[in-house]
């Protein structure tokens, strides 16, 4: 994808009404590889154990990660780890959907987490044809696009179906944990510094400095929410041929685990975590 491709993509998903009845069947053969033609195949298994609404096990031993999206939270066994709101509705989705079938592990970039569990795009067989577990997920409102520099296959797909999801208004959509935050109002992103946020408004300021891009969403870079890309990252957008400083004042939506250094700020480390919604 070269150019704003990206973000052009996401823009065209931001401007597009869509609506869904009930789960979309996918053909492993056919619909699927046209949607993510880029992954390559992996085992086939039965779907033995559903730890939470994005992993599950297989009758292998091997436990995976439903890569590209992250379901609300719950504990594992982490004490003093509060569960995320709709965390139970979420794993029994996933149960619901994936539980005792057959499932086909599908891979990125990056097929192993520092946990040993495999990073995949699953797809579950049904009587009407294998349902994309990411996507099913995603359109129901139980999980959000979380993406990662070394797994970014079908991300504008997946933020199509997340926008079915939040247009409908279902699950996570409906609670203000998950709502999305205003970039001009640092003081309310203070609250929610440790979580992961989305977070749009108007760059008002794109910066390099000091060998990081700054994307400033106020006046004042020591205590406004600012989007901030480090070398690794700049070295991404630019493979892509993206340069993050003609988003100056374009309107964004990022995504990202919200830290505290001179005000609010999200680290992005790859193009797909903003989304343009639009320019003055």
């Amino acid at each position: 994808m070269t150019g704003f491709g990206v973000f052009e993509a996401c823009d065209l998903l931001g401007r597009t009404i869509l609506s869904v009845i009930g789960l979309m069947a996918f053909s492993v053969s056919s619909a699927f590889g046209e949607i993510c033609e880029t992954l390559r195949e992996g085992p086939t298994a039965r779907v033995v154990a559903i730890a939470d609404g994005d992993t599950l096990d297989l009758e292998t031993g091997l436990t995976v990660r439903l890569v590209g999206i992250q379901a609300p939270k719950l504990p594992l066994g982490r004490e003093g780890f509060e569960p995320w709101p709709l965390g139970d509705e979420a794993k029994a989705a996933l149960s619901d959907l994936a539980l005792g079938k057959m499932a086909t592990l599908y891979y990125g970039d990056e097929t192993r987490d520092r946990h040993g569990r495999a990073l995949a795009h699953v797809l579950v067989a049904g009587e009407d044809g294998s349902v994309w577990a990411q996507q099913a997920l995603l359109e129901m409102g139980l999980a959000r696009v979380y993406s990662f520099p070394d797994n970014r296959q079908c991300i504008a797909q997946m933020y199509k179906a997340e926008r079915i999801g939040r247009v409908e208004r279902r699950g996570i959509w409906r609670h203000p944990f998950y709502a999305i935050r205003d970039g001009a109002d640092h003081d309310a992103l203070l609250e929610h510094v440790g979580g992961f946020e989305l977070v749009e408004g108007r760059v008002l300021n794109a910066a390099l400095a000091g060998g990081r891009i700054y994307l400033n969403f106020g006046r004042y870079w020591k205590e406004d929410f600012t989007v901030v890309i480090e070398a690794a990252g700049q070295r991404v957008f630019e493979r892509d041929g993206i340069d993050p400083l003609a988003l100056e004042n374009q309107v964004i939506r990022v995504r990202g685990w919200l830290d505290e250094l001179d005000g609010p700020r999200i680290l992005v480390t790859h193009p797909e975590q903003i989304e343009l919604l639009g320019a003055q």
